[in-house]
């Protein structure tokens, strides 16, 4: 991975390290990296890496590390996907409270005083997450999304697009998975509340936006089947049957386009009552997965 402008040398030891994985994304760029440097908060560093991008976003990222040494502009030789090109940025960081952000998404200025603050008033927390709001490509905001409780893990990622976690967390996990590409994060977090303390703040810290050309919408198929394939893994260490079924019947109704009769099987054989309530929805669903197969 090749180093540019903006050494480590030319800022003091920052307490937070940003990473900003960076494909193509010269439309909303600009804005991504000017939400970090307008942050309230001064001490971080924001290591973007562009993971071999074809379009314009290598001369913006350097001109953002020429003008200010606390952003850190590193490319990969190569394109790796959203997980290694994580990786990579979390090799080199040296703050001791870690965070990612998306080249489309914008951070409120607040963000990163407001999670510090918490950390620091906490110190049994390990990973704190915020609220959110979804923005359309305009940036009109469209609703909030407030962060569930921990517990909640199992009906879907609770940590959503604003969150803080100690040095110890990414020392601890060894990084994201690189085979989940789309499901790195929940596979994460998963991963984290087995060893360490998690906790939401209700607070709206970020912008997340929603577009065509986001990743989400992109892959949701295969993302789709990734996240499933994390929540069997992690319920396969859960004691608790009716949870298991709960979880599984919840990942089905998630989306009736994708209908997955495989995990209704496992729900069942969990927890049959527990599917049996669910069958009036469950059923509704199948149904209109059939009527749209037969109609394409």
């Amino acid at each position: 991975m090749k180093a540019q402008s903006g050494t480590f040398s030319s800022v003091t030891s920052p307490i937070v390290t940003i990473v900003m994985p960076i494909y193509n994304g010269e439309k909303y760029l600009e804005g991504a990296i000017k939400s970090v440097i307008e942050q309230d908060y001064s001490s971080w560093e924001l290591i973007c890496v562009d993971d071999a991008s074809t379009d314009g976003s290598a001369a913006i990222i350097a001109q953002h590390a020429k003008a200010d040494p606390r952003v850190l502009h590193r490319t990969n030789e190569r394109n790796l996907g959203l997980p290694a090109t994580l990786n990579r940025g979390f090799a080199e960081a040296r703050g001791d409270f870690h965070s990612w952000t998306s080249d489309d998404n914008i951070l409120r200025s607040n963000m990163i005083a407001a999670l510090v603050a918490k950390m620091e008033d906490e110190p049994g927390l390990d990973v704190i997450y915020a609220g959110y709001s979804v923005i359309d490509d305009a940036e009109n905001i469209l609703r909030y999304v407030p962060p569930p409780p921990i517990k909640q893990r199992w009906f879907g990622n609770p940590v959503g697009a604003a969150f803080l976690y100690r040095r110890e967390v990414t020392e601890k996990l060894g990084g994201y998975d690189e085979q989940l590409f789309g499901a790195e994060d929940y596979d994460y977090w998963m991963r984290a509340a087995h060893h360490f303390q998690m906790a939401p703040v209700d607070v709206d810290l970020y912008l997340y936006r929603r577009h065509e050309h986001s990743l989400t919408d992109q892959r949701s198929k295969e993302i789709r089947q990734l996240v499933s394939k994390v929540l069997l893994r992690e319920l396969d260490h859960v004691d608790d049957k009716t949870l298991r079924a709960k979880a599984l019947v919840q990942r089905i109704l998630s989306d009736w386009y994708y209908f997955d009769l495989k995990l209704l099987g496992r729900a069942f054989a969990s927890h049959p009552s527990t599917v049996l309530k669910a069958s009036p929805k469950l059923a509704v669903d199948l149904a209109r997965a059939i009527w749209h197969r037969i109609r394409s």
